[in-house]
């Protein structure tokens, strides 16, 4: 019997639940191949947060695709709109946000599924959250299982029936509070991610935009303390 692990590729943007998910798929045994995306949001600063990530979970490799994003906009994370702050709960529940990038996540699960390919890897991990997020579209559980298909089918390995894509999505119905208590549980150093669509040129969060509500919301349930310096 083979002692060598199975590679996963981990999206990994340098915040709260791709780090979480870093650490669940090296608890389950995986060989972990960490992928993030400079693709020119305004809060690159996350890239760096990831890198830390990476080294402090002992990722086996860790690349940074770049692909600007901007060219298009769309989004308050691409372009010169304003990034929404102090949204109530019943604003962050409704509606799809200007903080959604167009197509974001079939893009990066799609980079992901290349460099699978490559190595040889049939499980990619990615932190899409359904309870506590945005109102997303491609963090639901039908776009995940949409996706799975789509690697079914287009793929080498998929029509020669060598291998079968695994698209993980551990945190998918679990609250941002549950998912920290996972990660503590797991050893993730929560000081080393960032979360934050606004940071300053220091990298410290607003507090105020939905990703800093969210995860204060999940911290304070959890009832742990968020290890960041927010800005107020």
């Amino acid at each position: 019997m083979s002692n060598i692990p199975p590679k996963a590729v981990v999206l990994l943007s340098g915040g709260l639940d791709s780090a979480t998910v870093l650490a669940i798929a090296r608890q389950q045994g995986f060989e972990t191949f960490a992928l993030s995306i400079d693709y020119g949001q305004r809060h690159r600063f996350e890239l760096e947060a990831a890198r830390r990530v990476c080294q402090s979970l002992g990722a086996k490799q860790h690349r940074v695709f770049q692909i600007d994003l901007r060219q298009f906009g769309g989004s308050a994370l691409t372009a010169d709109i304003a990034v929404p702050k102090d949204r109530s709960d019943a604003q962050l529940h409704s509606g799809i946000p200007i903080t959604y990038v167009p197509a974001r996540n079939t893009i990066f699960l799609s980079l992901a599924l290349g460099w699978a390919e490559v190595l040889g890897a049939f499980d990619l991990f990615i932190g899409v959250n359904a309870v506590d997020y945005s109102g997303y579209p491609d963090c639901r559980p039908e776009f995940i299982q949409a996706f799975a298909e789509v690697a079914r089918l287009g793929t080498k390995a998929g029509a020669e029936r060598t291998g079968r894509f695994v698209i993980h999505s551990p945190l998918i119905s679990l609250s941002k509070a549950e998912i920290i208590r996972r990660g503590v549980a797991l050893g993730v150093d929560y000081g080393l991610t960032t979360s934050c669509y606004d940071p300053d040129s220091a990298g410290r969060p607003c507090g105020h935009c939905d990703s800093c509500q969210l995860r204060r919301k999940g911290f304070a349930e959890a009832g742990r303390v968020d290890p960041l310096p927010y800005r107020d």
